[in-house]
């Protein structure tokens, strides 16, 4: 066991604490509130390959491992979610997911462009009746012999509106069920696909979800991603993996919140000595650091088990729902150790607080992740 980070996982920290800190800091309570984010922001991440960590650089991506991915991910998420979230379903849903199960052609078309971050991607899998119950999929593909006629709706899409690229989970035999289940590659443009309003969250307002609607869309079938009946396992195969980016995401927004706590204890004073040197606010501070560890060792562990070719999706489990207990936590502790000034938006720590909620609800919730793990006990 080497708990010590390699010269080049250092050097990714360094570049994503970088970014994050000089790039994405200054104006992140400004996008929250307009609930947008800034393009070249976006291409920027692009830039320093960030939407394709993972992707072998014959197409396009950085070639890293998935320790290296969870550490730029802690850094970005510490200053801004919104941003982190684009990463993550970029990077571990749609990229990994066409690397690890898409033709020669599709990763030609679509993973170079991606990986680049020429273009966004989408992962459409939740719907108004779908959501921890992904069998239940009332979007239908329709099997016409040369290509699928695409029917449905599709909700709470991250980069549902500037995605280029959708990855559909749909029924095409419904008598099957999840056994007749495919995923098809849907682009922008396609006659009968619509972008429907933006979300009005409580956290990550700057991320762009929306609903996605399908009407009689002609989805070619070289756009199906592995054989017939394979959309179930591709989703739960990617969302094991989606799982570890969502986990590093809630660490970072814990670990960004323990750290302006620490750093306000120090200059806020009160009662004539700052009031770090109080031990009520010394044990919440202790507390916070020790549970970020923990959480911060499980997130590395399902990271390394993965990068290991080994059976990791208990630890990936573990580690999400960990990680976003503990940022609910933390992030309220911060507030409170805060004070007034922690309930206002200029000190962030109340950003990221509505922030953390969403990682204990999305690509599993808590619940689902107990399951999970309660199913790995036995084996």
């Amino acid at each position: 066991m080497d708990f010590n980070l390699s010269e080049e996982h250092e050097a990714v920290q360094l570049a994503a604490r970088d970014f994050a800190q000089n790039e994405l800091l200054p104006g992140v309570i400004e996008r929250d509130n307009a609930q947008t984010f800034d393009p070249s922001l976006r291409q920027r991440m692009g830039e320093l390959g960030f939407l394709g960590m993972m992707v072998p650089p014959e197409y396009g991506g950085g070639g890293m491992d998935t320790l290296a991915y969870v550490i730029a991910m802690e850094e970005i998420s510490k200053v801004d979610a919104s941003a982190s979230v684009m990463m993550s379903v970029n990077n571990s849903l749609v990229c990994w997911g066409l690397e690890a199960f898409g033709n020669e052609s599709q990763k030609q078309k679509y993973l170079t462009r991606l990986a680049s971050g020429e273009i966004l991607g989408a992962f459409c899998l939740s719907e108004p009746e779908a959501g921890s119950d992904a069998t239940s999929q009332q979007t239908l593909a329709e099997d016409k012999g040369d290509y699928y006629l695409l029917n449905g709706t599709k909700n709470w899409i991250t980069n549902g509106a500037t995605a280029s690229v959708c990855l559909v989970i749909a029924q095409t035999y419904p008598e099957k069920r999840h056994k007749g289940i495919n995923c098809l590659i849907v682009e922008k443009g396609m006659p009968g696909f619509s972008v429907g309003k933006k979300e009005d969250k409580m956290g990550i307002r700057a991320s762009d979800t929306h609903s996605l609607m399908f009407s009689d869309v002609q989805v070619p079938k070289e756009n199906r991603i592995g054989p017939d009946g394979f959309g179930f396992s591709f989703a739960m195969s990617t969302l094991n993996g989606g799982r570890i980016g969502i986990a590093a995401q809630a660490l970072g927004i814990a670990a960004g919140a323990y750290e302006l706590a620490l750093q306000y204890a120090q200059e806020r004073k009160a009662f004539g000595k700052a009031i770090f040197d109080h031990q009520a606010i010394q044990f919440k501070l202790a507390d916070m650091a020790t549970r970020l560890e923990a959480a911060r060792l499980l997130v590395y562990k399902a990271a390394r088990l993965k990068d290991q070719g080994k059976d990791y999706v208990q630890a990936a489990a573990m580690a999400k729902l960990y990680a976003s207990d503990i940022a609910m936590w933390v992030t309220t502790e911060a507030v409170q150790i805060h004070g007034g000034y922690g309930y206002v938006k200029e000190y962030h720590v109340e950003r990221l607080m509505r922030d953390a909620k969403i990682t204990q609800i999305y690509e599993g919730t808590s619940e689902i992740q107990k399951l999970v793990i309660a199913r790995g006990l036995t084996k």
